[in-house]
């Protein structure tokens, strides 16, 4: 393949299963100029693990797409955020969330997210058969996130539909009415918190936050901010339970080795997030200047595009990366990105599903798929199914 490869040619299987398309790419070259199914712009599109890796911590590709003249839509309508800013903004926003979101904080919550797990299996045994991503892989990290940020229960069934439809939109305009509904929201929530003072949850903590200099949060940061959290909080952690355990259904060989023995289940989600990372492709960069990667000249002002689910499958890296193996040797992986933007909810995502699977798994001993799996989420942003039937 020569010049600009158009995705769509690779045709609807790219959604359910494009790791074959990447692999013909990576057998190509670590880095292609690419025209993603539908789009009228193209991007380029890092596949190599290594150069990924490099690209990912790469100064010269900026998030701030106002380096190059361009605005983004979550800027705009929702506000600052750490994925769309660089250095030295991006170091004193990750500072200051960093004060409030700590390794402690998320530590405290492992009682709380057990008692969410046992309540949700709790609803789901008696019926013997279940949709895991309704009745388990959703509701558990929404409601964790919900409930450490101080989202009142009321709000979350709306919530949730506006940040799946932000994630992955089913038309062109919902992502649009998404980010507005989700914009409004947020105002309204922060307003509320600032008005009834401390109560405790992350969001309070935030609004309240000072740096030793006296810096804070502003109003459009704290939106940024809860956008954020919410959004990247759950979302993801749905698709890595959900992929998981489709994973490990799908290998039987490797769910009998984790039932024999469970001291195995963090090796196992860091093979789930290498195998099937519910992230498919890190949001744009934009070269600043001009530079190459993995041997290609990228002009300045280009996108890039890192591709971790191509990157995480990477023969060069992985020996034989299409296998399954809970005990693979996964350091390295990219499914929560690598660098000053490396996901700063990994240590709850962790969390959240060691213990959705061991608890599951425990729980169902004859844990089986149902039928199949639903369709996988639109566009190259997630990777994930809306839902897996299972019995048990």
């Amino acid at each position: 393949m020569s010049g600009v490869i158009d995705l769509g040619e690779f045709g609807e299987e790219f959604r359910s299963d494009p790791h074959p398309a990447y692999a013909r790419l990576r057998a190509l070259g670590p880095v292609h100029r690419v025209r993603p199914a539908g789009w009228e712009s193209e991007t380029w599109l890092v596949v190599g693990h290594e150069e990924a890796r490099a690209a990912l911590a790469d100064p010269r590709l900026a998030k701030d797409a106002a380096k190059i003249g361009l605005s983004s839509l979550d800027e705009e309508l929702i506000g600052k955020n750490l994925l769309v800013c660089d250095p030295p903004q991006h170091t004193r926003l990750r500072g200051l969330i960093s004060r409030a979101f700590t390794m402690r904080r998320v530590e405290e919550l492992r009682p709380r997210v057990q008692r969410i797990t046992d309540d949700l299996l709790d609803a789901m045994q008696p019926y013997g058969r279940a949709e895991l991503v309704e009745s388990f892989a959703h509701p558990l990290p929404l409601t964790v996130i919900c409930e450490l940020l101080g989202v009142p229960e009321m709000d979350r069934a709306e919530f949730r539909k506006m940040s799946t439809e932000a994630v992955a939109p089913t038309t062109s305009g919902s992502e649009y009415d998404a980010f507005v509904g989700l914009a409004a929201y947020f105002t309204e929530l922060i307003e509320d918190k600032r008005a009834a003072g401390p109560s405790g949850d992350l969001l309070s903590d935030l609004i309240r936050t000072t740096a030793e200099d006296g810096d804070r949060l502003s109003a459009d940061e704290l939106r940024g901010m809860a956008f954020i959290l919410l959004i990247a909080g759950h979302e993801t952690t749905v698709n890595l339970i959900t992929s998981g355990v489709h994973a490990l259904l799908t290998h039987p060989d490797q769910l009998a080795a984790l039932r024999a023995d469970m001291t195995l289940v963090d090796g196992a989600v860091e093979e789930m997030l290498r195998y099937e990372g519910p992230v498919e492709n890190a949001t744009f960069r934009f070269a600043a200047e001009p530079l190459e990667i993995g041997g290609v000249e990228v002009a300045a002002g280009d996108p890039v595009m890192v591709c971790l689910t191509a990157a995480d499958r990477d023969e060069a890296r992985y020996p034989d990366p299409g296998r399954f193996d809970i005990r693979r040797d996964t350091r390295g992986h990219v499914a929560f990105g690598h660098g000053i933007h490396y996901c700063l909810g990994a240590p709850l995502a962790r969390l959240e599903a060691r213990t959705a699977i061991r608890a599951l798994l425990d729980r169902a001993p004859d844990l089986a798929l149902d039928g199949p799996p639903g369709e996988w989420l639109p566009g190259m942003l997630m990777r994930g199914m809306r839902s897996l039937p299972v019995r048990w």
